[in-house]
């Protein structure tokens, strides 16, 4: 038997969230947000809930969710990896880490692994600029970051997510 999106439980903490934020569809990135921080993702699910309840189409809910890079339709890994592909980075061998990246974590751009340890995305400036190539990890920021300090750096973060 199928439920209805707004019957499920997402459905039911997404219109709460929309209800919050007075159902206001100019409050639209601020409910995807606090949906995302709920949930951990913007399940597909949850779209038609929150466009009846602020009065837009699913449509103009799923371009807003699919257009910035922060929000995601499913949950990421433990520990989100981001690293930058903007020209800054680019120019001082940002591929080559990104190729070093994907292979030392056997993902592509936008994958998690298989364990749920770890999701690997791409963005295009950290503001890091000074410090190319830039990497985030989980929040932090890391600069002049090469495959040796790439290793490193998640050599620490694995090792704290075991202790």
């Amino acid at each position: 038997m199928l439920t209805k999106p707004e019957a499920s439980p997402d459905g039911e903490r997404a219109r709460d969230v929309c209800s919050r934020h007075g159902n206001r569809p100019d409050e639209l990135i601020e409910i995807l947000h606090e949906v995302q921080e709920q949930l951990g993702c913007v399940p597909e699910a949850v779209i038609p809930v929150i466009a009846k309840a602020i009065n837009l189409s699913r449509a103009e809910v799923h371009g807003v969710v699919t257009f910035y890079h922060d929000f995601r339709s499913v949950p990421a890994g433990r520990h989100v990896v981001k690293i930058c592909r903007a020209e800054s980075c680019q120019s001082m061998q940002s591929e080559a880490l990104c190729s070093h990246a994907k292979a030392s974590l056997k993902l592509g751009f936008g994958e998690t692994s298989a364990d749920g340890q770890v999701t690997l995305e791409a963005v295009y400036c950290l503001g890091n600029c000074a410090l190319s190539p830039a990497m985030m990890v989980d929040g932090e920021l890391h600069g002049r970051v090469d495959a040796s300090r790439f290793d490193e750096i998640m050599a620490e973060t694995l090792s704290e997510a075991t202790q």
